[in-house]
């Protein structure tokens, strides 16, 4: 099995089957607006703009589940990433990523790792062929993650 098993909505509502990025590596972020590692958007959103022509994609996944950090709609947090951070990459819908209602994504990410979510912009690393590969704890900052993208891309 891998990630292109799953399906999330984007911000927008939009049904989106994550068989749509096969043949793309992904950097997959629990995230939040109001939250100390909010500014990790900015060097996201850098990762994004360095390496997108190449084939990565960054996908960010708003959460409440940490210190209630998230405490608006989905199209609101896009909106205030777009306004703040200049994101342009695909932001999806709100979701729990630990717990009894956990979406499955983010089970399958962390049963695959043996990771646990722990806060806001978790990060987890899928190769082109949908297989997770590395989850970084959310203090390591998006740019320390070059080389092991890098690797990724080829």
């Amino acid at each position: 099995m891998s990630i292109y098993a799953y399906s999330s909505r984007k911000a927008n509502g939009e049904a989106v089957h994550l068989s749509a990025y096969e043949g793309q590596a992904l950097l997959i972020v629990n995230t939040a607006s109001e939250c100390g590692l909010t500014p990790q958007f900015k060097e996201l959103q850098e990762l994004y703009d360095t390496y997108k022509d190449r084939g990565l994609v960054v996908l960010g996944f708003p959460c409440n589940q940490f210190g209630g950090q998230e405490p608006g709609t989905a199209a609101e947090a896009e909106a205030f990433c777009s306004l703040n951070y200049g994101v342009t990459f695909p932001m999806f819908d709100k979701l729990d990523v630990k717990g009894a209602e956990a979406d499955p994504l983010f089970v399958y990410l962390t049963d695959t790792t043996g990771a646990e979510i722990t806060w806001n912009f978790a990060k987890f690393l899928v190769d082109r062929q949908g297989n997770v590969v590395k989850h970084f704890d959310p203090t390591a900052k998006p740019l320390e993650l070059k080389s092991d993208i890098e690797k990724l891309l080829g």
